[in-house]
C-alpha cells in the first residue's frame, strides 16, 4: 500500500530574516556620502529604498581589491578596455596598497562627467593613518556597460611609450 502524505505548505514570508548584529566584530568605516555640488544629487535616506550602486563606488572597490592583493589582476579583464589593463597589471605588481596593518579602504570618491558615457573619477583611500589617491576613468560601451579605460595611483608615473 502507498502512502501519500499531503502537507499543507507552510506560508512563506515575503521578507528576508533579520541580518545578524555583532557588536563584537568589527564594523568597517562609515558609509561615504556624496559631495554636494552641481548636477550631483543626494541619495534619498529613507528606509525601504533601495539606493542604485554609482559605478564610481563599484569601480573603486574593484580597482581597490585588485591593487590590495585581495583579488588578482586577472579579476578586472572583462571590466578593463584599451591599455588599463596593463596599466593595472603594472601597478598590481609592485603592491602599493599592501599594507601589513590595517585593510585599505575607498574613504571618498570625487566624480566628473566630461560627456554622456564617460565619467573621470578618484578616490581616496586610507589605510590606517596613510591616505593615497587613485584616478581612473569609466567609460559606457555600446551594450551599456561601464569599463574601465585608465587608471593612475598617486606617485610617479610608468615608463611613457610612443603611441602616448
Amino acid at each position: 500500500m502507498n502512502k501519500v502524505m499531503n502537507r499543507a505548505a507552510a506560508p512563506r514570508p515575503g521578507t528576508r530574516p533579520p541580518s545578524r548584529r555583532d557588536p563584537r566584530r568589527p564594523g568597517g568605516t562609515t558609509p561615504r556620502t556624496p559631495a554636494a555640488g552641481p548636477g550631483r544629487t543626494t541619495p534619498s535616506t529613507a528606509p525601504g529604498v533601495a539606493r542604485a550602486i554609482r559605478p564610481t563606488d563599484l569601480f573603486a572597490d574593484r580597482l581597490l581589491a585588485v591593487l590590495s592583493g585581495q583579488r588578482p589582476v586577472h579579476w578586472m579583464l572583462r571590466h578593463t578596455a584599451g591599455r588599463a589593463y596593463d596599466e593595472l597589471a603594472r601597478l598590481a605588481e609592485r603592491g602599493p596598497l599592501r599594507t601589513r596593518g590595517a585593510r585599505p579602504v575607498v574613504r571618498d570618491i570625487g566624480y566628473y562627467v566630461p560627456r554622456t558615457g564617460a565619467i573621470e573619477a578618484f578616490a581616496r583611500i586610507g589605510a590606517g593613518d596613510r591616505l593615497r589617491a587613485m584616478a581612473f576613468r569609466l567609460e559606457q560601451g555600446p551594450d551599456l556597460r561601464w569599463r574601465c579605460t585608465a587608471v593612475e595611483l598617486g606617485g610617479p608615473r610608468g615608463p611613457r611609450t610612443d603611441d602616448d
